[in-house]
C-alpha cells in the first residue's frame, strides 16, 4: 500500500460500519486526511486493485467473504457544509443528509428538505441519485468535485451523470469529495415544518430503529415495490434471522444474528415470488458488495498478512 497521511487499517471489520450489521472485512479500510491524500493516494496504488466508497453503510449488504482491495471511508474533514450564496450550498462527500437539510433550513434554502429523510452521505446520494418525497439529487445538484480511481481530480456537472431513477454514470472507483446544491428562498420556520412533516411520516411508516438496509427494492414502472412484496405475501416473511418487515414490506430486517447471506437470500426469494405472482422482475436498489464466504478461490491472497493492526498514522 502507498504511504498515507490519514489512517489505513488491514482486514477491517465493516459490519459495525453498516446498518445491517453483518457482513465480513475489508481487505484495506482507508480513511484519508484531506482531499490531496486521497488522490496522491489513489494516484500511486495499484490500477489493479479495486476500490469502493463506504458512506454511513445505510443502503448496503456487504457480503460474509468480505470486500477485496480498498474501501475508502470519508471522515470529518469531508462533513463539511458551506454557503456559496443565498440559495447554494457547498457540501462535503461525508457529510450527512440531516446535517445538510438542517444546515439549507438555518440560510432559508428550501428544496433540500427530503434529504433529512434519507440515512446516508452525499457522496453515496450523488452516486445513486438518492431521492425521497417526491424530489431527487438531480434536482438539485449542480455539480460535484470527484477523484476518479487513478487519482485525477475532476469536477463535474449534474448533466455529465447521466442520471435516472437510483443510478448515475459515475465511473467505478471513483470517490465524490464535495457537491454543490442548490435550492430556493424560503422561510426557516417553514423549512422545519416540512422536515417535521417528512420526519413524522418516515417514523410512521419505516421500521427505523431496526437493523436494516432501507429501501430494498426500486419501484417498478407504474408500481409500488411494498405492495407487490405484500401482494406476493410476503410480509413476516423470514431465512433465519433475517426477515421482511412487516411496518414496511420493502424492508428487511436483521432481527439479531443474521448472515450477510441470509439476508441476501431473503431478498431473492422476495423476488422469486414477486415474479411469480405479479409476473413484475424486481430489482435490488440496496447495494450488494464483496464476496461470499465460500468463494474462497478470490480469497486468496487476501489476508495473507497476519498482523491486523493499522499499518499507516493520523496527523
Amino acid at each position: 500500500m502507498p504511504p498515507v497521511h490519514g489512517r489505513l487499517t488491514s482486514r477491517a471489520p465493516l459490519a459495525p460500519l453498516v446498518w445491517f450489521k453483518s457482513g465480513g472485512a475489508a481487505e484495506w479500510l482507508f480513511e484519508p486526511k484531506d482531499e490531496a491524500d486521497l488522490a496522491d493516494f489513489l494516484a500511486v496504488l495499484d490500477p489493479a486493485v479495486p476500490v469502493m466508497a463506504l458512506g454511513l453503510g445505510s443502503n448496503m449488504i456487504v457480503r460474509d467473504g468480505g470486500v477485496r482491495g480498498v474501501v475508502i471511508r470519508l471522515g470529518k474533514a469531508f462533513a463539511r457544509v458551506e454557503p456559496l450564496d443565498a440559495t447554494t450550498l457547498r457540501c462535503g462527500g461525508g457529510a450527512s443528509g440531516i446535517l445538510v437539510s438542517s444546515t439549507a433550513r438555518d440560510r432559508g434554502v428550501a428544496g433540500l428538505e427530503f434529504l433529512r429523510s434519507i440515512p446516508g452521505t452525499v457522496g453515496g446520494f450523488v452516486r445513486m441519485n438518492g431521492g425521497a418525497y417526491g424530489r431527487e439529487t438531480c434536482d438539485i445538484l449542480v455539480d460535484c468535485d470527484v477523484v476518479l480511481r487513478s487519482g485525477e481530480r475532476v469536477t463535474l456537472a449534474a448533466g455529465d451523470l447521466e442520471y435516472s431513477y437510483r443510478h448515475s454514470n459515475l465511473p467505478d472507483g471513483a470517490v465524490v469529495v464535495s457537491a454543490t446544491f442548490r435550492g430556493a428562498p424560503g422561510e426557516p420556520a417553514a423549512i422545519q415544518a416540512e422536515m417535521d412533516r417528512i420526519a413524522a411520516a418516515r417514523d410512521a411508516s419505516q421500521p427505523l430503529r431496526s437493523k436494516t438496509g432501507g429501501s430494498t427494492f426500486k419501484n417498478p414502472d407504474g408500481h409500488k415495490a411494498w405492495a407487490l412484496v405484500d401482494a406476493a405475501g410476503c410480509r413476516g416473511l423470514r431465512i433465519g434471522d433475517a426477515q421482511v418487515s412487516e411496518k414496511h414490506t420493502n424492508f428487511l430486517l436483521n432481527l439479531g444474528s443474521a448472515t450477510s447471506a441470509q439476508i441476501e437470500a431473503l431478498g431473492e426469494e422476495v423476488r422469486r415470488r414477486v415474479k411469480a405472482t405479479s409476473d413484475v422482475e424486481l430489482e435490488w436498489e440496496i447495494q450488494r458488495v464483496g464476496m461470499f464466504a465460500d468463494d474462497d478461490d478470490q480469497r486468496v491472497g487476501m489476508f495473507a498478512d497476519d498482523d491486523d493492526q493499522p499499518v499507516g498514522v493520523v496527523k
